[in-house]
């Protein structure tokens, strides 16, 4: 289902997750299964520390650009960006994503922080399956 026809599904089912960022940026945080696209509505990080800032970075992992008809890409990349060490303040959110983007099959949704236990990030979703 690499590029599957989302007006003819199985379900389509909405969803919620938070995460506590770890120092670690590349942190798998999401995985999409077989037979499963997921499409994202929202991304917020949070900055639940009184005082200090801390950045945050998130990233998709795994788009190839195969499998989709009716459009030819020309060395995608592995791995885009979505927030590359963006500045949270102190007691403050971030939206990084207010527009739905779509996550294939096998991509995996990646983060972190640059200071562990100080930024939460909040993802808004909906499971589409083919299956």
């Amino acid at each position: 289902m690499a590029n599957p026809n989302i007006v003819n599904v199985a379900t389509i089912n909405g969803g919620n997750a938070a995460w506590a960022l770890t120092n670690t940026i590349t942190t798998t945080l999401l995985t999409v299964a077989a037979d499963v696209i997921v499409k994202i509505n929202s991304l917020i990080v949070t900055n639940i520390h009184g005082t200090n800032a801390a950045t945050v970075s998130i990233d998709i992992n795994g788009l190839t650009g195969t499998g989709i008809t009716g459009v030819a890409l020309t060395s995608p990349l592995a791995t885009c960006r979505l927030a590359s060490t963006m500045n949270v303040p102190a007691d403050d959110s971030l939206v990084l994503i207010d527009k739905p983007i779509y996550l294939m099959e096998a991509d995996v949704l990646r983060g972190g922080a640059s200071a562990a236990s100080t930024l939460e990030l909040f993802a808004s979703y909906e499971i589409i399956n083919d299956a």
